[in-house]
């Protein structure tokens, strides 16, 4: 078995790798996707975000205004609430999740798509955290892989998927400033075990995941070699 970590910047192209890594084997979960089911009505998170931040984030139908809570939270000045309440439970249902499916696919490679397993970390340890979900989250992954791209590409991208192709110079602040909470690229790949540069075409990126995978499989494949022979 094999725990991954895919992260990347905001319109590096990690959501591309990722459905990659599905077509080619890999189990993938998508720790944005997991975060929005925690926080429908009726789950914990849910219910501590209405605590923590009142009514005013809710919608007619009682789910959460996400536009109210992202404003809130991004430009409130209380991002660092939002992602105490949210992080340590989605970081324990994906654990849950590896859990589950290593005990059907002993070899599996099991990837989690986020992009912030180092932002985390290091907002944890900021804060004085030395222990604990948060603090340890890079520790919890066997490899990270980091998708890198030069900014003005990412924001292009960025651009073009929120508005299906014009350029929007308010779609691009928000995206300026949401990568200004990112650790950049350069920092993230010291700590990664692979980087895939994501500036040339898909295919460029297709290939080098390609590749990847065939490592990822083979360290897979060893790993659950070394367990059955320490069983015996």
């Amino acid at each position: 078995m094999l725990r991954v970590g895919l992260t990347g910047g905001l319109g590096s192209g990690k959501s591309t790798v990722a459905a990659r890594l599905r077509s080619l084997g890999a189990q993938v979960i998508e720790a944005d996707e997991l975060g929005r089911a925690l926080m429908e009505p009726g789950q914990a998170v849910y219910s501590a975000i209405v605590r923590q931040f009142g009514p005013q984030v809710l919608a007619a139908d009682s789910r959460l205004d996400r536009a109210a809570l992202a404003r809130l939270a991004f430009d409130g000045g209380r991002l660092a609430e939002l992602n105490a309440i949210v992080h340590p439970t989605v970081i324990e249902a994906q654990q849950t999740w590896m859990d589950r499916v290593f005990a059907q696919e002993p070899s599996a490679v099991a990837v989690v798509e986020s992009a912030l397993i180092f932002e985390v970390e290091r907002d944890a340890r900021e804060r004085g955290e030395s222990e604990g979900v948060l603090a340890d989250w890079r520790n919890r992954f066997d490899r990270v892989l980091v998708v890198a791209a030069p900014e003005p590409l990412r924001l292009a991208r960025y651009v073009a998927r929120i508005t299906g192709g014009p350029w929007n110079e308010d779609v691009a602040a928000d995206a300026r400033a949401r990568i200004k909470r990112q650790m950049t690229d350069a920092e993230k790949a010291v700590r990664a075990d692979f980087v895939l540069n994501n500036d040339d075409t898909l295919e460029a990126l297709l290939a080098q995941t390609d590749v990847i995978w065939e490592k990822l499989k083979v360290e897979s494949a060893s790993n659950q070699g070394a367990n059955t022979q320490r069983k015996r």
